[in-house]
């Protein structure tokens, strides 16, 4: 079986502005087919390391190399294969959707009989060709100008597309619109997204590279990053048990668990969260265990981490491992 081909490439990327690095040593890999989302706070990177991928922007040093040709070396040849949406996305208000999309395939050099079965393919593939082909961009809602920036990315399906917060500004509805779009490119294109809407992301994305401070934190599918950033697993218990009782109940059942937090009475009931590092399910055990001491259950629910967490957690960690105090020598009083 042949390896998986690498559709874009990062090492050692660095951009500065000035005395500030907006990215320091950036390193990963991106494989053909992948759908990858590029998460990271506002100032963390992502769009400096997006806008020197498609050949916007010079790096400072390293390398980025879009189906193994070096964006610094070979630019017009990289900016051929890439298919890129801004986040805010800079379109016509006077130009119907049908013209622009022509306009675009000229300047992206599709040869003059592949246009119109190109501007085709693209609006089909957005849903533009039915209703919104020959509406004046300006009239469109934000949803359908959403529609179009992607319709300009994939225009001549090219190799790889780079989306900067595509889902900027929509409604729950739009969104679905835009993730249900997203998702039949996978397998087509190689798909890079920047998006603030983490369940977005999870829901939409293969693999997830998460970046903080310039710097790549984490990378991997979230099934591999739940396990790097959150080893344990955590319960939800409404159960009829004061605190005290809990913590002695817990004790007795395994060295594993620990009492994390409680929360106030509900009609009698007291909800607790309780972490465990073995990774079984453990529902049916704690259930046999709380009705041996004869305390009333209203719920136990097994809670999975989502990205968000992973989120939090891999942005923490690194923000702790960068902003640790040195420790200062003792000052005596003949110091001062």
């Amino acid at each position: 079986m042949s390896q998986e081909k690498t559709a874009i490439q990062v090492t050692h990327l660095t951009k500065s502005f000035g005395q500030v690095k907006a990215i320091d040593s950036v390193s990963f890999a991106v494989q053909s087919g992948q759908i990858v989302g590029f998460l990271g706070p506002n100032g963390a990177g992502k769009s400096t390391t997006m806008r020197i991928l498609c050949g916007l922007l010079e790096a400072s040093s390293g390398e980025a190399k879009i189906c193994g040709i070096s964006v610094a070396s070979h630019p017009a040849e990289t900016k051929r294969r890439i298919g890129y949406m801004p986040e805010r996305n800079p379109l016509p208000e006077d130009m119907r959707v049908i013209e622009y999309l022509r306009y675009r395939a000229r300047l992206k050099e599709i040869p003059r009989k592949h246009i119109k079965p190109a501007v085709e393919e693209a609006m089909a593939l957005c849903d533009l060709n039915r209703k919104a082909s020959r509406r004046i961009i300006g009239t469109l809602s934000k949803g359908y100008r959403q529609r179009v920036g992607i319709a300009d990315a994939v225009l001549g399906s090219p190799e790889i597309i780079i989306m900067d917060e595509p889902t900027i500004g929509l409604d729950p509805h739009q969104i679905l619109g835009i993730r249900r779009l997203i998702n039949t490119l996978r397998g087509k294109m190689t798909v890079m997204i920047s998006s603030h809407i983490l369940p977005e992301i999870e829901m939409c994305c293969d693999r997830v590279i998460i970046i903080n401070h310039g710097r790549i934190v984490a990378h991997g599918s979230s099934a591999s990053l739940r396990k790097s950033f959150l080893p344990k697993t955590t319960y939800r218990l409404a159960v009829k048990a004061a605190s005290a009782e809990m913590e002695s109940i817990l004790t007795g059942m395994q060295e594993t668990l620990s009492l994390v937090s409680h929360q106030d009475d509900i009609d009698g009931y007291r909800k607790y969260f309780v972490e465990t590092s073995d990774d079984a399910d453990i529902v049916e055990f704690l259930i046999a265990k709380l009705t041996e001491r004869r305390c009333a259950i209203r719920e136990i629910a097994r809670l999975e981490p989502n990205l968000e967490d992973i989120f939090m957690a891999a942005t923490k960690r690194s923000w702790d491992e960068t902003h640790t105090p040195s420790i200062q020598p003792e000052t005596s009083t003949a110091d001062i």
